[in-house]
């Protein structure tokens, strides 16, 4: 069975333009279009796609209140961004509002097509700058815990900062996840560019070696981890405080 595939953009040529390449996967089916969130939702619960992949800046209704919708309405529905936006103020909110991808009008042809089936198969996907927007916010916020936890003294606040502490204690051996030192240093090196938020072709620019090595590392990295993709490795970086 195809992937069933609802684009909401209030640009017809896009529109257009997404219609046609998509038609060419043979794992893919536009099934219908819509020029805005309210659209989108109408069509999306007539039409009960497996993917709406759809612009944040629509009239009527926009992306983050559409999205948010189609979570309460049609649960099973998974929702991708495609925008031109990639600063905190649209990627938290988008985020937040269950969008499982978040890409740039600027990625290849061929990425959107594995970015849908990866979606579709269950995984996030987020463009490196919308990552390192999400990293910023997930370290301030460890940050102001560690600083609230430090300040509370009071007899009411000392059971939930026990209770904190307890949540930060390490888990038993046999359940904590493989350490930094699994990794070799380029590996290393790598997951800290990834968790900034850096592309494959920009970490290749930084350490000066080819995108295919930074491929390899990528991959050896997250199979030593046990993760399933680099979202995951540069959230699991910043929650373990590597980086």
């Amino acid at each position: 069975m195809p992937i069933t595939i609802l684009l909401a953009d209030d640009h017809a040529m896009v529109r257009r333009g997404l219609h046609v390449f998509l038609s060419t996967q043979t794992d893919m089916k536009v099934v219908g279009e819509a020029s805005n969130g309210q659209e989108a939702i109408e069509q999306a619960e007539k039409l009960q796609p497996d993917v709406v992949l759809m612009d944040l800046h629509m009239p009527v209704l926009d992306g983050i209140e559409t999205a948010r919708r189609l979570r309460t309405i049609l649960p099973g529905i998974r929702v991708i961004v495609l925008t031109s936006f990639s600063d905190q103020d649209h990627v938290i909110p988008a985020v937040r509002a269950g969008v499982k991808g978040y890409l740039m009008k600027d990625i290849e042809p061929e990425d959107l097509a594995v970015a849908i089936r990866n979606v579709h198969a269950g995984q996030a996907q987020l463009h490196p700058a919308a990552a390192g927007q999400l990293m910023h916010v997930m370290a301030s916020s460890d940050i102001q815990l560690e600083a609230q936890d430090t300040v509370r003294t009071d007899s009411t606040a000392y059971g939930k900062v026990q209770d904190y502490e307890k949540l930060k204690q390490p888990l038993p051996l046999e359940e904590t996840s493989p350490s930094l030192d699994a990794l070799t240093r380029r590996e290393q090196e790598v997951l800290a560019l990834i968790a900034q938020g850096l592309s494959n072709k920009e970490i290749a620019v930084q350490l000066v070696i080819t995108e295919k090595t930074v491929k390899t590392h990528v991959s050896h990295l997250l199979d030593k981890l046990g993760l399933a993709d680099r979202t995951q490795a540069a959230i699991h970086a910043v929650k373990n405080g590597w980086v």
